[in-house]
């Protein structure tokens, strides 16, 4: 296939699949001046590997997931990158979805593993992040909220202010035009409780407790893994205890002191007891801190013996 060829911007094809993620559509093909014919023969030789209808993976099949993302965009154009998907692309959240949640200015039927959401966005709830086209920070965030905790929309909210993508005006502007969105009311009381904890400080803190816990030969524990529908700092499973690592800010509203109660509630009923341990206090006494935390693994180990995986 003559790869050589560029288009009047000046990209060869194998430039465009590259900064793609190994993928392009049969439109962006036609720019390339291929004929229909020409693709077909080109997939018939294996050089073009057909994904979707008018979408082709260039060369091979072993895409990555942001492959498999700009193949399921390309596929539903002119659709961006949504909810969950786009979460994962900025980074607001831990785990990355089994899905690809788009957003497109039509209907479209659903096709696993793409579920194709519908909205007329404006253009400052897009932009485009490593070559897919995606929902800003502010629409995902947005999108998320009917189905998110107000505790989770701060957390995506603090991750977004450490990688430096938070825009408090964004998020009003969007408010203001979203109408009956059905996340608008619980994302206005998110941003009106919102107080940043500094996730930046919050990882130092992590990193701190650890390098402890290692140096004091103990376990080392799960780290911001989910159990029962909550992020935990540190996790013991075999022990069914876990620490949570608070910086001065993370407890500044009624809101937060009324959740944290919920939170150790509920893990209590499924067996998992919590301790907070304030970045004041590590930072204080070291020592001290850490031999709580080993005499609480000790003494859940006498109680509870050998617990099962949590799934």
């Amino acid at each position: 296939m003559p790869n050589r060829v560029r288009t009047h911007r000046g990209r060869s094809l194998a430039d465009l699949a590259r900064q793609q993620h190994g993928v392009v559509s049969a439109s962006q093909l036609a720019e390339f001046g291929y004929a229909k014919a020409t693709i077909a023969e080109a997939v018939r030789q294996g050089r073009l590997h057909r994904l979707y209808r008018g979408v082709y993976a260039v060369g091979h099949k072993s895409l990555t997931w942001e492959g498999r993302c700009m193949a399921a965009v390309l596929a539903n154009s002119p659709a961006v990158a949504s909810h969950k998907t786009a979460a994962w692309i900025w980074e607001l959240r831990r785990w990355r979805p089994g899905r690809f949640d788009l957003t497109a200015p039509t209907r479209r039927h659903r096709r696993e593993p793409i579920v194709v959401h519908f909205a007329r966005l404006a253009p400052e709830d897009c932009a485009v992040v490593e070559e897919i086209p995606v929902t800003s920070v502010a629409r995902t965030v947005l999108d998320l909220a009917p189905e998110e905790s107000t505790r989770s929309l701060h957390q995506m909210m603090d991750r977004a202010e450490d990688r430096k993508t938070f825009d408090l005006r964004r998020f009003d502007r969007l408010l203001a035009r979203a109408g009956g969105h059905p996340g608008r009311v619980k994302l206005r009381y998110a941003l009106d409780t919102f107080k940043p904890e500094h996730a930046v400080l919050r990882s130092d803190l992590e990193r701190r407790f650890r390098d402890l816990v290692v140096a004091a030969g103990l376990p080392t524990p799960q780290t911001n893994v989910f159990i029962e529908g909550y992020e935990l700092d540190a996790y013991w499973e075999a022990e069914g205890f876990a620490v949570e690592l608070d910086v001065y800010a993370t407890h500044g509203s009624r809101l937060s002191f009324e959740e944290d109660r919920e939170r150790a509630d509920d893990l209590l009923l499924a067996g998992i007891e919590l301790i907070r341990v304030t970045g004041v206090r590590l930072d204080r006494e070291p020592r001290e801190t850490i031999a709580r935390v080993a005499a609480h693994l000790e003494r859940r180990r006498r109680a509870s013996g050998p617990r099962r995986s949590v799934a």
